[in-house]
């Protein structure tokens, strides 16, 4: 009788809660996070006090049932309720969104309400994660919702953009697949798809962090000429600097992970999740999009021994933190030929550049950064990692527990040949 109770109503169950949000003449902006376990916060033991969150800015922050049930994710919509019913929170993890909404009320009026839930699910590639998922059914299903209870309420519901946090199984399985042509068409996906739902004008954006697992694949060799794992990582970046609809947050790997292998931990979620909120306030005040720190392009020559990367420098100047990330041979960069030898001997910055010195000619080699670390290991310590860091978290820096973490936008993983 539960489990048919259960099965047959959900929603009209979920109602009986109470304590929603008012939302006549409101507008509620959606901004879910979407991808494997780190987007469910896998193992991140949690730094956000729920009760605080709930308060914050008059309540201003809700989940998908326009509530402040925070917490209570789970992928069998039945096994959700029956958690929220027992208030049982033994599997509650740290999210981005948290930090990022916690961030976007600040800044936000009064009446301008934040929805944040998690959606996805772990350990699985991107093709098992596509529209025709049952995961990517469940987003649209709680994002329907959302809209259609704002909407008969009074209120206007908008989804200005999806966090987006996936790739580590598309790194460390090999699955033969294109990860940047699905990525292409989630993307398409989730325009159609929300857009259809809430009538909006303005494209949904994909805020993208970057994953660290590159050493968790079994065939990783970092200087291989021809490196697989990368594939992930280097598509993000080709998608920041070139796609219109992708809007930086960060790379993972100046984090601690949890037991260093898979998961950032609590504290890596919440900066994430303000780096976030940063990206999302700038496409809600029509700013120019946000890249992150990204290589521009690269330069060689045959007569000489130096490359030249130009990168894209979102707060100079450029800083070499061997404080936050423990240093990697040349600050993370590696300049690797066809027979798989690592060119690079010395690493400078220049302005808005980084010159790497070669023991000979770089033409036709490629230069990496963080394509290195300890096998099966991630984070800051041990793991792919680089040195390579902008300024920003001299002005701008998030407490959490009583501790300050600056928020520098750090370099993305990248692999780019030299012509």
């Amino acid at each position: 009788m539960v489990m048919m109770l259960l099965a047959g109503g959900f929603y009209t169950l979920v109602t009986l809660y109470g304590g929603r949000a008012d939302v006549r003449g409101r507008v509620v902006l959606c901004i879910p996070v979407y991808g494997q376990s780190l987007a469910l916060g896998e193992e991140a033991v949690r730094v956000t006090d729920f009760d605080s969150l709930s308060a914050l800015g008059g309540g201003r922050i809700v989940t998908e049932r326009m509530d402040h049930r925070f917490g209570f994710f789970c992928p069998e919509r039945e096994k959700q309720l029956v958690k929220k019913l027992l208030k049982w929170h033994s599997r509650s993890f740290e999210l981005s969104v948290y930090g990022m909404a916690e961030l976007l009320v600040q800044h936000l009026g009064a009446d301008t309400l934040v929805c944040i839930f998690p959606g996805g699910l772990g350990t699985t590639d991107l093709a098992g994660l596509g529209s025709s998922s049952s995961a990517y059914r469940r987003l649209m299903d709680d994002i329907g919702y959302a809209c259609d209870y704002v909407e008969r309420h009074g209120g206007r519901f908008l989804v200005p953009a999806i966090c987006w946090m996936q790739g580590e199984s598309d790194i460390a399985n090999y699955p033969d697949t294109d990860y940047r042509q699905l990525l292409g068409k989630v993307v398409e996906d989730f325009n159609r798809d929300i857009m259809a739902i809430t009538r909006q004008r303005d494209s949904v954006r994909m805020v993208c962090y970057q994953p660290n697992a590159l050493s968790r694949g079994h065939l990783f060799a970092p200087h291989s000429f021809h490196c697989d794992e990368m594939e992930v990582p280097q598509t993000m970046v080709s998608m920041l600097r070139d796609n219109n609809l992708f809007w930086a947050s960060g790379p993972t790997y100046l984090y601690d992970f949890a037991r260093e292998a898979i998961h950032i931990d609590g504290f890596g979620q919440k900066r994430l999740g303000y780096l976030e909120g940063k990206a999302v306030l700038g496409i809600l005040r029509g700013e120019a999009r946000f890249r992150g720190l990204i290589p521009l392009s690269v330069e060689g020559s045959a007569d000489s021994s130096s490359v030249v990367v130009k990168m894209n420098v979102p707060c100079p100047p450029l800083r070499f933190d061997t404080t936050m990330v423990s240093k990697a041979s040349c600050y993370g960069f590696s300049v690797v030929d066809s027979l798989g030898e690592d060119l690079a001997v010395g690493v400078r910055l220049m302005g808005d550049s980084v010159v790497i010195r070669c023991s000979r000619s770089p033409v036709g080699c490629k230069v990496r950064y963080a394509v290195n670390g300890e096998m099966a290991k991630s984070g800051n310590r041990h793991g792919p990692r680089g040195n390579l860091r902008d300024s920003q978290g001299e002005t701008l820096s998030v407490e959490i527990k009583g501790r300050a973490f600056p928020l520098h936008n750090w370099c993305y993983q990248f692999e780019e040949q030299v012509p």
